[in-house]
């Protein structure tokens, strides 16, 4: 039998999870992080580094897994490369949680993992849990009520402010080793209700629409890989070790 992804409970961790998320994401909180990380001036290292650095974390808001970081980067970008598409997207799929280090940079997971959504507008109910925006402050500001908020409709979700957390952390960690198509993976790889649900689109352009079918792509190499058994390390490390020497030849700023 198939295992079911995504299935989220009504009471529990993971529903306590996101009644804080969805409480305390606001644009206000969004924009003063931005200024607060993307400074990357935390401390330097490369990507292998920073796998083993996140390799203690666990994913409260994950309902798939209780592999370590380091697995399931594994067993992503090993489903990529299984299914023989360009080196840059295994690269991505290694890479795409990297930015879970804000946990350990002292973020609660609330504010670093989880579905992403925009702030500064309208909530659509194709976030999960959208009953938990009635707790969020922005619902009060008559500034984000509207369905295109405080954005033109159409200016693309590059200038659209999603909630914080790792997907826009790493972005801006490595946007200038990877093609647009594996960015976008990045940036956008926790914004279900866009890739999954078409909420949003009357906020996307030409550009978003050009790399959607690859974050789309990603996801079945993100979610339906969890099910299969973890990846040893060690055997593949020669590998992945070539394979971040290749985007990655130095150390990079967190």
């Amino acid at each position: 039998m198939a295992t079911a992804f995504r299935q989220y409970p009504t009471e529990g961790p993971i529903y306590e999870f996101y009644r804080q998320n969805h409480a305390c994401q606001t644009r206000e909180l969004v924009l003063a992080k931005k200024r607060q990380y993307l400074t990357r001036d935390r401390r330097v290292m490369g990507i292998w580094a920073a796998l083993e650095f996140l390799d203690t974390l666990v994913d409260e808001s994950d309902p798939d897994t209780r592999l370590t970081q380091i697995q399931h980067a594994l067993q992503t970008a090993e489903a990529i490369r299984a299914a023989g598409h360009p080196r840059w997207f295994i690269a991505t799929g290694l890479i795409h949680d990297l930015g879970k280090i804000l946990c350990l940079f002292g973020e609660p997971q609330w504010a670093v993992v989880g579905d992403t959504f925009p702030v500064g507008c309208a909530y659509s109910d194709k976030v999960v849990y959208p009953e938990l925006f009635a707790a969020n402050p922005d619902r009060l500001d008559p500034r984000y009520q509207s369905e295109n908020g405080v954005y033109e409709p159409g200016c693309g979700l590059d200038r659209v402010d999603l909630s914080w957390g790792h997907d826009e952390y790493l972005y801006h960690v490595v946007r200038d080793h990877l093609p647009a198509e594996g960015l976008a993976v990045i940036r956008y790889h926790s914004f279900y209700a866009w890739h999954t649900e078409g909420a949003y689109l009357h906020l996307t352009n030409a550009q978003d629409r050009s790399v959607l079918p690859w974050v789309q792509k990603f996801q079945g190499f993100d979610l339906y890989s969890k099910g299969e058994a973890p990846p040893d390390p060690a055997k593949l490390r020669a590998f992945y070790e070539d394979l971040v020497g290749e985007f990655f030849p130095q150390p990079l700023r967190w």
